[in-house]
């Protein structure tokens, strides 16, 4: 639950922003795209298209300082694989050019890999999108900000009410940033397996 009349600065949200710009995705894939929901209005607009079934989702998305769709591409274009390259030529990130040739090549490689051999390519870039919503939780964390993951939601009316799958893309999962209700903090113990059931050392 947060605390809707407290807002992230924002200095602090754009501190987050490039930190969720900056996380990583494999082989640089870069498959997503973000919208950052701040106004009531943006709010009020996903909160109403989460579809009949997710409406308990509603109120938090309404409280929080900020919600960002998180979106993954529904495919992976020939055109979107070049601007990747064209930006890391650009940003000089392998300053041999050479290097950047044979990363071009092992990319394109291991992409046929994911689309032909294990036939997982959409699967495979959403996982991408997963981890950066969990690096940007910690981010959050550290920044003394709640950031609650939510995947309930429909993506088909999410996608619908921000024209998403016009972009190429389709909603994946949805992050709400903010503060908690000082009055609905929980305060029972969480409840995880113990410590011999998690982890074996080898």
């Amino acid at each position: 639950y947060f605390d809707p009349s407290k807002t992230i600065a924002e200095d602090t949200l754009q501190q987050l922003l490039r930190f969720l710009r900056s996380t990583p995705s494999s082989v640089n894939v870069q498959p997503n795209h973000f919208y950052v929901l701040a106004t009531p209005e943006g709010k009020k607009q996903l909160a109403d298209n989460l579809g009949e079934r997710f409406q308990d989702n509603a109120e938090k998305i309404l409280n929080a300082s900020h919600t960002i769709i998180l979106t993954t591409r529904a495919d992976l274009p020939d055109s979107h694989l070049e601007a990747v390259f064209a930006k890391e030529r650009a940003d000089g990130r392998f300053p041999d050019p050479s290097k950047q040739q044979l990363w071009e090549s092992m990319t394109r490689n291991f992409l046929d890999l994911r689309n032909y051999g294990y036939k997982d390519l959409n699967h495979w870039m959403e996982k991408q999108t997963y981890m950066a919503v969990g690096l940007t939780m910690m981010a959050a964390a550290e920044l003394g900000v709640d950031a609650t993951p939510l995947e309930g939601f429909d993506p088909t009316s999410v996608d619908k009410a921000f024209k998403i799958r016009e972009s190429g893309h389709t909603t994946t999962v949805l992050l709400a940033l903010g503060y908690p209700d000082p009055q609905k903090v929980y305060t029972t113990p969480i409840s995880r397996f113990d410590p011999d059931q998690l982890f074996t050392f080898i």
